[in-house]
């Protein structure tokens, strides 16, 4: 009989998770806590790394479909304009990596995913399931929702996100910590944009104490503008992502940094923006954190990381592609399985979460550390910007 494993959350960890897992022989029942799979619209950007794995689930033809592959990455100086350094993407990473740069809309790819586990695999989707509790023995999972579902299973997998039920419950942890980070993000049709402002690159532009990266989504078609700038918001706010933000704080900030006039320009341009607090944990310190027993935690669920090196939902795939690799190599014990996909996970995890903490104070340097972060772009900007050891892996 088929291994049975509960998945908890249906964003874009969960779902890949549900994939991987069923095309590796798995029976899979898939719990979200709303009332429907919708996702808020933001943008992503896929690395190599994640984009060889998509692909060898199949979905190389639905990508194409929806994904944009911009052939450059630039770094600007958020103050002068100037362009600092420059990597190419497009061909080079295909010829280099195996597979492209890709930058998607969130819902796009939740969507594209959500279809692949309704057509290819038999996974049961359970809405408006919240987990309340579960206990585990040496035989089995038994979970209970608040909707009163009593569900058994071989092994729980929590891919619930940064305020994870199932890591309160397996853990015991307190709540994610601030950053002192605040983003805002938009997305437009680059057609209501002056010509001038429209873009197919993705476009980072460092200033002081704060930073904006730009990139094109949707085939192209729109531009997603994600700001950040050092700052809190208080009480609950902390605890989502999607706030009605005034854009004339963001103005407000990127004036008083000195922001140059086509950075300006392009929010200026732009009306509709959406705000969270940055959260996330300190990097892993052991595989201890990852799994234990038969529950094993995935994406944010395991390691919420800032998005300063762009691979969030990068690592949630490459878990669930790994917690899939071992589920195919035959027959085994649920606990020593998911003790090896932790043991594989956690250190390479780790690894993004620190880099991704380094890369936000880079980005944000100010005095002498931002001029000496502009010489070295503008000195060894490619060696500096490309990444073999993440996108390689």
């Amino acid at each position: 009989m088929k291994p049975e494993f509960l998945i908890v959350g249906g964003g874009i960890g969960g779902l890949a998770a549900a994939l991987a897992c069923s095309r590796a022989g798995v029976q899979v029942r898939l719990l979200e806590r709303s009332a429907q799979l919708a996702e808020v619209g933001a943008g992503i950007q896929m690395g190599p790394n994640v984009m060889r794995r998509l692909y060898r689930w199949g979905l190389q033809d639905a990508l194409t479909q929806v994904v944009a592959m911009p052939e450059r990455l630039q770094a600007r100086s958020a103050v002068s304009g100037k362009t600092l350094a420059e990597l190419s993407l497009g061909e080079h990473a295909l010829q280099r990596y195996g597979a492209p740069y890709a930058t998607v809309h969130r819902a796009d790819l939740q969507q594209l995913l959500l279809a692949a586990v309704q057509q290819q695999t038999d996974t049961r989707l359970t809405l408006n399931a919240c987990v309340s509790s579960f206990t585990q023995s040496a035989g089995a999972v038994n979970l209970s929702t608040a909707q009163g579902l009593s569900l058994r299973a071989d092994a729980l997998i929590g891919a619930d996100g940064l305020w994870s039920r199932v890591r309160q419950c397996l853990l015991g942890e307190q709540a994610p910590r601030v950053t002192g980070h605040v983003a805002y993000r938009a997305m437009v049709h680059q057609s209501a944009l002056p010509e001038h402002l429209r873009s197919q690159l993705v476009t980072a532009w460092l200033g002081s104490r704060l930073h904006v990266v730009q990139y094109p989504v949707r085939r192209g078609e729109w531009l997603n503008v994600v700001a950040v700038v050092q700052g809190h918001l208080g009480g609950p706010e902390n605890q989502t992502w999607d706030h009605q933000a005034t854009a004339s704080h963001l103005r407000a900030a990127l004036s008083k940094a000195g922001a140059h006039a086509s950075l300006q320009d392009l929010v200026a341009a732009i009306d509709e923006w959406r705000m969270w607090a940055l959260c996330d944990r300190p990097p892993m310190r052991g595989a201890f954190e990852q799994a234990q027993g038969r529950v094993a935690l995935l994406g944010d669920a395991a390691h919420p990381m800032r998005p300063y090196l762009a691979q969030g939902a990068g690592m949630a795939i490459e878990d669930a592609d790994e917690l899939a690799r071992l589920l195919a190599d035959g027959p085994t014990d649920i606990p020593d399985l998911l003790q090896r996909y932790a043991q594989t996970r956690w250190q390479r995890n780790a690894r993004v979460q620190a880099r991704s903490i380094r890369n936000g104070e880079i980005y944000h340097a100010q005095g002498l550390l931002r001029w000496g972060r502009d010489r070295a772009l503008s000195l060894l900007g490619p060696r500096i910007m490309d990444m073999p050891w993440l996108y390689k892996y």
